[in-house]
């Protein structure tokens, strides 16, 4: 559920921003390239992440997995083709409000929609897949970062939908959090009953951290040396200079 932060212990994990791209190094000084093509990133946080829950937080967890993938973005020269966002689990619940916070960042049906959510937020993230897709919005990928949404104190707690997520989306990027040593957050997770979803997502592979490590989740190296965010880059960069 995010509740508790590892961030907020200040045992962050060490990181090196990515090399400036050849097109980003030929830019010249307040040049801004055009794009025809656009895309859209979603970064979804879950409980006590974007604001407090049950007096915990805010810890802003995904905001620390958002940071360095914006700076990737804007070292690539991409930054006028992706529009990202940060969202609470809380904001994307119910058409209302998607209609409200979400649809105005999305120029059109034919636009790609990443969707990056953690813990409560990747339940969320889940739901809203399916409910643009229903609405006709093409949803590229989703990046569900150790979902929990399960359990029945939670869902009675937090604005969340209690069925359980049916993803629509092209590619399913699941990352679950196993750690060697657990903390409080893997606890608080457990308690509000991770969502098991195997077999279900195109990669599904966890990874040797905590559940409130979403930096971890998101930009550490899946098991052939690629992560999530590396793929989500991958595919952004792909579709924008295709």
């Amino acid at each position: 559920m995010g509740s508790t932060a590892l961030h907020a212990s200040g045992t962050r994990e060490s990181r090196t921003d990515p090399p400036l791209t050849s097109a980003a190094k030929n830019q010249g000084p307040g040049s801004a390239p055009r794009y025809d093509r656009r895309t859209v990133a979603l970064f979804i946080g879950g409980a006590g992440d974007k604001k407090p829950y049950y007096l915990a937080g805010p810890y802003r967890n995904m905001a620390y997995a958002q940071a360095p993938f914006e700076r990737r973005i804007a070292q690539a020269g991409l930054t006028g083709a992706c529009r990202s966002r940060y969202l609470g689990y809380h904001e994307v619940h119910g058409a209302a409000a998607i209609e409200r916070l979400i649809l105005p960042a999305i120029p059109d049906k034919a636009t790609p929609i990443y969707i990056v959510g953690h813990s409560l937020g990747a339940w969320s993230g889940a739901h809203l897949s399916q409910r643009l897709t229903e609405w006709g919005y093409r949803v590229e990928m989703l990046v569900t970062l150790d979902p929990v949404g399960s359990g029945l104190l939670v869902r009675l707690g937090s604005r969340i939908a209690y069925r359980r997520p049916a993803p629509r989306c092209h590619c399913w990027i699941n990352v679950r959090a196993e750690p060697g040593r657990s903390n409080a957050s893997d606890l608080v997770a457990q308690l509000g009953r991770k969502w098991h979803v195997a077999g279900a997502p195109d990669i599904d592979e966890a990874l040797d951290t905590n559940h409130a490590n979403a930096w971890a989740l998101f930009c550490k190296p899946l098991h052939d040396g690629r992560s999530a965010a590396d793929r989500m880059f991958e595919s952004i960069a792909g579709r924008l200079h295709g």
